[in-house]
């Protein structure tokens, strides 16, 4: 069983040497958003350490989520004209797409006649996960599913975006920043700034657009 500090330190190396390999072959499957995941999962089941004694230590990490969700603000700053200029379609564009997650995943979770509690859990996937759980427990879904839902469209989105800006030719540094931001929160983020500084800035921004619109949209759709 790893102590809590033998827990943050090997998912802080998992991850370095993840992104270490992913750097030297660029896959998909070996993205370090699902390389790290599941050598950490393998790791648990080897060692027998539950997901409680695991988290004793690794939370610290998953606590940084928030500050470093404010920490996007900084770059904000330097492109703050141009998100100006193209306020009114960032905002257009991002409400739709937020609007579109949150009906789709309602929609699509009460078409698959899942619980009351998972369709709640499930509603908020595309807000950030400090935002997303708190919109989950206040609704009355699982915090702890939400956290996963919100995980997997990360990665999801980080991954298929890139190949759906390359196929659709999207050269707009804004509207590939509203896309990636609006649909995978933080790994689409990530992803964004490897594209270029403004898509980055553009995309924090319709990621934050996006939780403070699940926040006070999610209510409203399902009647809370």
């Amino acid at each position: 069983m790893m102590t809590a500090a033998a827990s943050l330190l090997t998912t802080v190396i998992v991850y370095l040497l993840a992104k270490k390999l992913h750097r030297h072959k660029p896959h998909m499957l070996l993205s370090p958003l699902i390389l790290t995941p599941a050598v950490l999962i393998l790791l648990l089941a080897v060692t027998r350490t539950s997901y409680a004694d695991y988290n004793a230590g690794a939370h610290w990490l998953s606590d940084m989520l928030g500050p470093a969700t404010i920490a996007f603000a900084i770059p904000l700053s330097r492109h703050f004209d141009l998100i100006k200029k193209h306020a009114a379609q960032i905002i257009v564009s991002v409400l739709t797409g937020s609007a579109a997650a949150v009906a789709s995943s309602l929609w699509l979770a009460k078409g698959l006649g899942l619980n009351e509690k998972i369709i709640y859990s499930l509603i908020p996937h595309s807000a950030t996960t400090p935002i997303a759980m708190n919109v989950s427990q206040s609704i009355g879904g699982i915090p702890t599913i939400t956290a996963v839902a919100v995980m997997v469209t990360g990665i999801f989105g980080s991954l298929i975006g890139p190949p759906i800006i390359r196929l659709f030719r999207i050269r707009n540094d804004v509207a590939r920043g509203v896309l990636l931001g609006t649909s995978a929160h933080g790994a689409g983020t990530s992803k964004a700034f490897e594209l270029g500084s403004i898509s980055g800035t553009v995309s924090s921004v319709s990621m934050i657009l996006t939780a403070i619109i699940t926040l006070f949209l999610t209510p409203l759709l399902i009647g809370n």
